[in-house]
């Protein structure tokens, strides 16, 4: 069995599976039962001023009959006195000692609204804090939560005020809602992080009722946005961190979150970049015992891997996450149907014909069975065809010697530009 303990910026975790901040770390009894059940850590959800949530607050979108596809929220902070919460990460903490807790803080942009809280936590033996920067809304009107985490100096300047008092490591949670995350993943580190986490939840609408023409959720008749995730969402956040965990700039360890459900998309955010991750909705969707089943899919993936421990996948496709600039123009892919696993549900002639590039005939062979067949040179290897395709082998994208030496666009331009340099140089002389 592989070694999955982890250290993340310091924090010792026996496990890279944490829950998020979120409804099942709102209070010790649910994560008492989550270290029960072999979650190596969690994020308390967020202290602060205890604030009122309303009813109702959840939404979700089920997308091909699959439940839950994202799921989206307006819940806000935690609802309980302070106290109550320090009373019960102590009680957790003393329980569970090998278990890793992280406190989840949000206040008022003040150095001694942050200095006071840091101290208060910090007490009662947190392992590490995590700032919320993310939270779209609701603190975001009282600006807090993402109106923070959208200003790169005032993150940098509150980063700061925590390092200042902290005697445990800093995380610094990122929101989504921006233009480009490593602007203010960069704030951070020179304000002292010690780590970053991301992403927290991106600003949505769940839907509308068609039949009342109320919001979904809705408050009386009255909606708002709130926090999308959910595995929707995974694409978006396995981008943010990648583009954070190839900035020098950054260069502190990652906590990973955003549509995290199986132990398959542990192994793709740690490939790319992620120490450890945070899960929250697949949680709500199916209980803490997922936990079991994420544990033994890693064991096993690590050991047909060969790798001695969990550490080892840190990182390692960093290096082949680039920008389009340095792709190979030259490399040519193609589809092939193997007529053997074909249905001849024609989903693939029909996207290629209306949505790519026409080169699927429909074609009878000689037993006069009807057949499909890609024209190879006509083919621009977009992979639509294989996407449609429901059938499991019947199209395989294949790659070809295109026959000229490889060149990405950015080499294109550099040849170009010594060529037009050139000919310059000739007009003058």
């Amino acid at each position: 069995m592989a070694d999955l303990s982890i250290d993340f910026a310091g924090i010792k975790s026996p496990n890279p599976f944490w829950l998020a901040s979120a409804p099942p770390t709102n209070t010790g009894y649910q994560v008492q039962r989550a270290f029960e059940a072999g979650w190596g850590g969690a994020v308390w959800k967020t202290l602060g001023e205890p604030v009122i949530n309303t009813s109702s607050r959840f939404a979700a979108v089920h997308f091909g009959g699959q439940r839950v596809a994202g799921f989206n929220n307006i819940e806000l902070i935690t609802d309980r006195p302070l106290e109550v919460n320090l009373k019960e990460i102590y009680e957790t903490k003393k329980r569970f000692p090998n278990n890793t807790i992280i406190a989840s803080l949000m206040v008022e942009p003040k150095q001694e609204k942050w200095h006071e809280i840091v101290k208060r936590v910090e007490a009662v033996g947190v392992d590490g804090l995590e700032l919320n920067f993310g939270c779209p809304h609701g603190m975001a009107e009282r600006g807090m939560g993402a109106a923070s985490g959208q200003q790169p100096d005032l993150v940098q300047a509150q980063t700061t005020w925590v390092k200042e008092v902290a005697t445990t490591p800093v995380i610094v949670k990122l929101t989504p809602n921006i233009t480009d995350i490593t602007v203010v993943a960069r704030h951070a580190v020179k304000g002292g992080a010690d780590a970053i986490s991301l992403i927290n939840t991106i600003n949505s609408l769940a839907g509308v009722d068609i039949h009342s023409w109320n919001t979904i959720p809705n408050v009386g008749g009255q909606g708002a946005h709130g926090g999308y995730c959910g595995p929707a969402v995974k694409p978006i956040a396995l981008s943010m961190v990648a583009e954070c965990a190839r900035d020098r700039a950054v260069g502190v360890p990652i906590s990973g979150i955003g549509g995290i459900s199986t132990w398959q998309d542990v192994v793709e955010f740690m490939l790319m970049g992620s120490t450890g991750i945070q899960v929250c909705t697949a949680v709500m969707h199916h209980g803490f015992r997922i936990v079991e089943e994420m544990i033994d899919g890693l064991n096993n993936y690590l050991d047909e891997k060969g790798l001695a421990s969990v550490m080892e996948l840190v990182g390692k496709s960093v290096p082949k996450y680039s920008n389009w600039g340095d792709l190979d123009l030259n490399y040519k892919v193609v589809a092939r149907i193997n007529e053997d696993n074909c249905i001849n549900c024609n989903k693939c002639h029909i996207a290629c014909e209306d949505a790519s590039h026409q080169c699927i005939d429909m074609l009878t062979n000689a037993e006069g069975k009807a057949i499909l067949q890609v024209r190879e040179e006509d083919c621009v290897g977009c992979n639509l065809c294989s996407i449609v395709c429901p059938a499991d082998g019947a199209i395989d994208m294949v790659a070809l010697d295109s026959g000229v030496a490889p060149m990405t666009w950015n080499q294109r331009n550099q040849v170009i530009s010594g060529l037009n340099g050139s000919y310059s140089e000739v007009e003058v002389g």
